[in-house]
């Protein structure tokens, strides 16, 4: 919590307000009273009209400006609640653009959408309801029970001796609420993973006839849901009744003993009244209180969820003295290693090679060989375990991360479209791209002649992910995307698979044009045979490094992999 609350620092203002206000509020509520007693027993009983005009008059208007209080600080209430739930998610969100590789594995996308969506909102509701009306009660129960002692110290002994255990009583649930609730919030990113692959894998679901089990597993995880938000709610909900039973049982009790004082004459009519209307105004804080636990329970947990993730290390992204020089795309990796986390296996083992700029590099491996862990560690999204890597001879770690990836382009192995048209698609590679840069990229990557035969052309619109596209399709603008903002560094991952090979030969004769560095990781050598270098990574080691009729010459397993393919085409 205490994360959260260092974000109301900027709504200093409208924070004070409304506790002031609050504070109003709670002396109007603990006079009036005070006042009612007095007009019983000076005015009523008394047969005097004018103090019950003049005091009745003086209740009328406290209790307007208590009214007006509590619009108020409604008001300034829910400014600063919301706006620091709209800070919270754009810390969030600019955290996890910082986030690595090695943070989404710890974080899965489904629960941080949950810590950006739901957890936020119960951060707002509990902070609304802090400046609302959670200070006030505890500080009316205090209140109230030293306005009692003022009126009849007798009867308010009562109270006093009654509020303590219901109160340890109110503790002990919110400390469970907490643990209850925060297994809620967990449930609930399990909900959202099944959720979130279904709707991403719905034509694979689809077409494996798997709907059924899809549904089992979701019936399962939104039961577990259920369960636990009713084995939490039936927690909050309990509380409610025990409290009320414990108050009503004390009322009771200042009644009998009143009226007993009342025949005695040691205590007054306006008095008993006074002492029951504390007593019944402090049953309703409680009351209050119930409903404010489960808000905090659920707020606090959410809060701890979110503090996770913005107390989550990502490492310095800038540096004093870091190189902001324009680079040329010489890359050279010298004995470097790379292991996820604290796992004993090396996914990359003393890798060393180096290309000159403008250069050609593919590469290839087995599934697991360690291809997509290279690219990874040239763009910093992985940071190597040990030895040196170096871009036109500086080495990489005093490179600005961000100005580095300004002069590279990534297309990943699955590619992804954003909402909007082909033309903002494609534009998002580089935010000042003209038309003509635009259509220039799109032309480059053999996909110029498919958007003009659309019925908007640039203007088409997508659908989701570009689902109406087919995957050659997605690539080819996901290329154009890269090759707008004319990288010098080009990075391919498997990204022309969908292709078809005259569109593909088409494409790799085009990226030998451009100027720039490319790594295309590819299963097929056809992909890159032309290329200045080749790697082929063998279980996280560099077991060869040529063109292609030199491994054709000297490497037994790019023979057998070269032969395989021929083979297959010749089938």
């Amino acid at each position: 919590m205490k994360k959260v609350f260092s974000y109301l620092r900027s709504y200093k203002l409208s924070v004070s307000i409304a506790l002031s206000l609050m504070v109003l509020e709670l002396i109007v509520e603990l006079v009036q009273p005070l006042l009612m007693a007095k007009i019983i027993d000076d005015g009523i009983l008394q047969d005097d009209l004018s103090i019950i005009a003049v005091w009745g008059s003086v209740l009328l208007g406290l209790s307007l400006i208590a009214f007006a209080a509590g619009i108020t600080n409604s008001f300034f209430a829910a400014h600063a609640s919301q706006g620091v739930g709209h800070d919270l998610r754009r810390d969030l969100f600019h955290k996890v653009q910082e986030f690595t590789v090695k943070h989404f594995q710890t974080f899965s996308t489904p629960g941080l959408v949950t810590r950006m969506t739901n957890d936020v909102t119960q951060v707002q509701g509990l902070l609304f309801m802090l400046m609302r009306i959670a200070l006030r009660a505890p500080l009316f129960i205090v209140g109230g029970i030293i306005m009692a002692f003022l009126v009849h110290p007798g009867l308010a002994t009562y109270l006093l001796l009654s509020v303590p255990v219901l109160l340890l009583f109110l503790f002990w649930i919110l400390t469970r609420g907490v643990v209850l609730f925060r297994n809620v919030q967990e449930r609930h990113d399990r909900v959202n993973t099944v959720i979130r692959e279904n709707l991403s894998g719905i034509r694979l679901i689809k077409g494996f006839n798997r709907g059924e089990y899809e549904e089992r597993r979701f019936k399962k995880e939104n039961q577990s849901l259920a369960d636990q938000n009713k084995k939490a709610l039936w927690m909050m909900e309990v509380a409610m009744p025990v409290v009320m039973l414990g108050m009503n049982i004390v009322i009771i009790l200042i009644l009998w003993i009143g009226a007993v004082q009342l025949n005695l004459q040691e205590a007054q009519a306006g008095e008993l009244v006074a002492i029951i209307n504390y007593a019944t105004r402090i049953l309703f804080t409680f009351s209050v209180f119930t409903f404010l636990i489960m808000n905090f329970s659920r707020g606090s947990a959410s809060a701890a969820r979110i503090a996770s993730v913005l107390y989550e290390k990502t490492g310095p992204q800038h540096f004093e003295n870091l190189s902001l020089q324009p680079i040329k795309g010489g890359v050279r990796f010298e004995n470097v290693s790379y292991r996820y986390g604290d796992q004993s296996g090396e996914i990359l083992k003393n890798l060393s090679f180096s290309t000159e700029e403008n250069k050609t590099v593919g590469i290839l491996g087995e599934t697991g060989s360690g291809k997509t862990t290279l690219l990874n560690l040239i763009t910093k999204l992985l940071e190597k375990s040990s030895g040196h890597i170096f871009i036109d001879g500086t080495e990489i770690d005093e490179i600005d991360d961000k100005y580095l990836r300004k002069q590279m382009s990534v297309v990943p192995q699955e590619a992804h479209l954003f909402s909007g048209s082909v033309k903002e698609n494609i534009e998002w590679g580089k935010d000042e791209a003209t038309t003509e840069e635009v259509i220039r990229a799109a032309k480059d990557a053999q996909i110029h002649d498919f958007i003009i035969s659309l019925p908007d052309g640039y203007d088409t619109r997508l659908g989701q992910k570009g689902i109406t596209f087919s995957g050659g399709q997605k690539q080819r603008l996901s290329i154009a995307r890269a090759l707008v903002r004319k990288p010098k560094i080009l990075i391919l991952d498997d990204s022309t698979s969908a292709l078809d090979a005259h569109t593909e030969a088409r494409l790799l004769q085009t990226l030998k044009e451009q100027a720039c560095t490319v790594f295309i990781v590819a299963q097929k050598i056809s992909s890159f045979r032309e290329a200045d270098q080749i790697l082929l990574l063998h279980q996280g080691q560099l077991i060869g490094s040529g063109s292609h009729e030199s491994l054709l010459q000297t490497s037994r397993y790019y023979q057998s992999v070269y032969k395989s393919q021929m083979e297959e085409d010749v089938i």
